[in-house]
């Protein structure tokens, strides 16, 4: 058994296993939940890894379940972490409004700054450092060679973290990201709950205002589809496109007719995004 860990849950698919643990983070200050795949090969080598980042919402076992990308994993032998979305607990805040889009389940990969929220919502360091460290000292993983995608929510923290970070993350991907939070209802909220009402702070998370100073360019592949409900008020893809353009990052972002938000547009792709990453992690 791992060591500070707490198997929940084990399954053997495509040769590896799909496991969810549980352990205490210092950083979020309550008990956390994980899932990883590990494929074959990590019973005998270090193995690349990629980390999933999930929407609104969401926890660790949503992409898990439903996105089927243990098959695509295995055939590259990558790992997959999958972090939840937002501390959790009895004792955790959450939004008094009783809203889906803040609060629980809906951390947005940031460090919160606000009272009472900065206690425990701090997702980006969890992600960044803490829950890299737990996994690296118990599984069969290569430090050197890691990426980073998402969805939604995730989208937005695949794409902030791997901006601000181009010399841990070899490569990024994202399907359906909100790329300029500080513009749309659902960033607004959370930011000006998490950050306060000060939009300086707001920048360090927002996509498209991280391109304007990115001077490392990381691979960026980014999937959005048509049919998306969320397209228009809260995803705002058109922001980031010219946002790259005049930055001349180079990115590669695809619309895709006839997909909506949901995971079946996720595991319609999702082979296409660990190929892609498998670019740069092999």
């Amino acid at each position: 058994m791992p060591r500070n860990l707490k198997q929940l849950s084990v399954n053997k698919i495509f040769d590896g296993q799909q496991i969810q643990y549980g352990h205490q983070s210092d950083v979020l200050d309550c008990e956390m939940q994980f899932s990883i795949f590990l494929p074959v090969e990590a019973e005998t080598k270090p193995v690349p890894v990629l980390y999933w980042l999930s929407g609104l919402t969401c926890n660790d076992l949503n992409f898990v379940t439903k996105a089927g990308a243990q098959q695509y994993a295995a055939e590259f032998g990558v790992a997959i972490v999958c972090p939840d979305t937002s501390p959790r607990g009895e004792n955790i805040p959450d939004d008094p409004e009783g809203g889906w889009d803040f609060g629980l389940g809906a951390g947005f990969y940031l460090n919160a700054t606000e009272k009472p929220w900065a206690k425990n919502y701090r997702m980006y360091d969890y992600v960044v450092e803490e829950l890299p460290e737990v996994v690296h000292a118990n599984f069969a993983l290569d430090s050197e060679r890691q990426s980073i995608f998402g969805h939604s929510m995730g989208g937005h923290g695949a794409l902030t973290i791997g901006l601000k970070n181009p010399q841990t993350y070899r490569s990024v991907s994202a399907f359906s990201p909100i790329v300029a939070p500080t513009k749309c209802p659902w960033g607004k909220k959370a930011f000006g709950n998490y950050l306060g009402k000060g939009k300086k702070a707001w920048k360090q998370y927002d996509a498209c205002e991280l391109l304007k100073k990115s001077k490392e360019h990381v691979p960026i592949l980014i999937d959005q589809g048509e049919a998306d409900d969320f397209l228009e008020e809260q995803l705002l893809t058109e922001n980031i496109i010219k946002a790259a353009e005049k930055s001349k990052y180079p990115m590669q972002v695809r619309f895709q007719p006839g997909y909506d938000h949901s995971y079946f547009f996720i595991a319609s792709f999702v082979r296409d995004h660990i190929e892609f990453h498998s670019q740069f992690l092999l």
